[in-house]
Parts: C-alpha cells; structure tokens; sequence
C-alpha cells in the first residue's frame, strides 16, 4: 500500500497492492493495521454502497458535528471523478477542491477527512462506489454545498445536459453562503 499527499494537506489517495496472475486479481480494500501504519487512524464504523449510472453527480455532501464523517472512498465497478472541498474555516486552502478519477481498474482510494465536502460524478455506464465512515449517518446533521458553485469551478466532466441531480443537491448553498462548524487545526 502507497498513500500519495494530494495539493490539500490531509486528503489523501491511497493505493493498495494489487497481486496479479492469469486468474485475476487480489488485494486488501483495507487492513487497519496497514492504515495505522500510514497514521490513519480512524476507527470506521459503517461501510456505503452507491450505486449509479452515467452522468450522476452526488455531492457535495459532510455531515455536521458531532456526526461529522471522514471517508475512505473507492470505485467497485466503473469509473467516477471524485471531488473534496476543503470548508474548514481559516484553512489556508479553505474553498479549494481536489479532483480526482477513481476506477475499477486501479482501485486507488481517497481519504475525505473531516471538514470536507465530497462528491463524484459517474463517468462510466455505471459505477458502484463502497465507502467507509468513521461515524454513523445523521439526517439531522447532513449538510452540503451546490455542485455548480461558481466560485468552486469544478468541472465534473458531464455535460450540463446530460448531469442528473437529485433535487435536494440542487437546493443546497453556495460556499459564499455557507456557516461552516469546521475550524482549521494547524
């Protein structure tokens, strides 16, 4: 296993070993004691499946403390650009975004940490994406902002016509407008 620093501190990308013959293939999707080696150290709770086709845009979702989640993020089937938004307040990347393509091939995985938003776009026909949290959902707590903030410039790689949104994503904030409860810890 590799973990590779992305352009925000603390977001990370992790890539697993992956032992190959002419069968297939085999890795770890996770081994705390390997992540511990790596110093995360999250003690994961609850695992997620998505499941999508062509042209979803999810995002850009957090939840709010004290259920604030981190997240380790992976593609199953297909192929997704996969987005962090870094909404802690004083951050000196406050309102920047990672963007990376996340696929099946590969299984390169995205470590969200806390004080993040996160989303993805599918890319392929269909993309089943797994992710861990390190704690439980809450409806109370979710919050998130407008994918197409223009202030964020994230190009999701889907054509306008062709994005499919549900509509509460299309109702959430502008970071401009956003009251955030992350602070940044130097």
């Amino acid at each position: 296993m590799t973990v590779i620093q992305t352009e925000i501190h603390d977001v990370l990308l992790i890539k697993p070993g992956i032992f190959r013959d002419d069968r297939g293939a085999f890795l770890e999707s996770f081994s705390a004691r390997r992540y511990r080696d790596h110093a995360i150290t999250q003690d994961w709770v609850q695992d997620n499946l998505s499941t999508s086709v062509y042209g979803v845009i999810r995002g850009l979702h957090y939840q709010r403390p004290p259920f604030a989640q981190a997240k380790i993020v992976q593609v199953i089937r297909g192929r997704i650009l996969d987005v962090v938004v870094d909404i802690r307040k004083g951050s000196p990347t406050y309102g920047k975004h990672v963007a990376v393509e996340l696929d099946s091939e590969d299984r390169m995985q995205i470590l969200v940490p806390h004080g993040f938003a996160h989303g993805f776009s599918v890319l392929s026909p269909f993309a089943d994406v797994l992710y861990k949290t390190d704690n439980y959902y809450s409806r109370d707590h979710e919050a998130g902002l407008r994918f197409d903030d223009p202030d964020l410039s994230i190009d999701w790689r889907i054509p306008s016509d062709q994005a499919i949104l549900s509509p509460k994503d299309l109702e959430l904030p502008c970071l401009k407008d956003l009251s955030t409860d992350f602070e940044y810890q130097s």
